[in-house]
């Protein structure tokens, strides 16, 4: 059997049971851009804002990437999982359990059923409705702090820092706590919303102008949060770069 007719016959098994099966590349992976990115730039330091279980620090690993991490999580239950998951990774480093933004103190965390919609800000009924499973369940407190306050202790010897932020509306917040710190990264990745979906957030013409207005260039994007029965993408990540 012909090879493209055995990768045809591979994807079309693979879409009956909802999966779909892509090279490793750029052009079709989503964590190949990313990790194109991380090597274009000679990374070797991510700031890994908005952690949760890790799911973000241990795909790095899967692609490649062997560099340091330092993790941040508020909730309990995922710092907990988090510290677990990188318990075996001398560079995987997690700070203890607080929340980012732009001041010092203590925030609320809104739960989400699924954990990973969870935010400090108040949940809107579009993204309720898109993904009933994501509602608020609970909540608890954190304590919260600013990327100048904390980064210091970890960037010695950084010589290209990245910073992903993926807070639920939260990431303007993060970055207005972050002027020095980004004085210093060559890139940032964070989630934009295209429409409100978190009470107060920033959109995405907002991000666009800022980062750029910091010396960044919009460098990709990366489908995220897509209503599924519509098709709408409600979410995506930007990769910015300072070339």
């Amino acid at each position: 059997m012909a090879s493209s007719t055995w990768r045809k016959l591979t994807k079309a098994l693979a879409r009956r049971f909802g999966y779909d099966v892509i090279r490793f590349h750029p052009e079709s992976s989503d964590g190949a851009k990313l990790f194109a990115v991380l090597q274009y730039l000679h990374t070797d330091l991510i700031f890994d804002v908005g952690a949760n279980q890790g799911q973000y620090g241990s795909d790095l690993r899967e692609y490649g990437y062997g560099g340091r991490i330092v993790s941040f999580e508020p909730l309990t239950s995922a710092h907990a999982l988090l510290i677990r998951r990188a318990a075996s990774d001398a560079a995987w480093k997690i700070h203890p359990r607080s929340a980012i933004g732009d001041s010092e103190g203590e925030v609320t965390m809104n739960i989400a059923g699924n954990n990973v919609s969870s935010s400090v800000l108040p949940m809107l009924a579009q993204h309720a409705n898109a993904a009933p499973h994501s509602r608020y369940v609970g909540s608890e407190t954190a304590a919260l702090t600013r990327l100048d306050t904390v980064a210091p202790a970890y960037t010695a010897g950084a010589e290209s820092i990245f910073l992903k932020i993926d807070t639920q509306g939260f990431e303007a917040a993060v970055l207005r706590g972050a002027t020095q710190l980004l004085r210093g990264c060559r890139a940032v990745q964070l989630e934009m919303s295209l429409t409100p979906l978190y009470e107060g957030q920033e959109l995405w013409q907002y991000f666009l102008h800022d980062l750029t207005g910091l010396g960044f260039e919009l460098w990709t994007v990366l489908p995220g949060f897509v209503e599924a029965s519509t098709g709408r993408t409600l979410q995506m990540d930007a990769i910015f770069v300072r070339p």
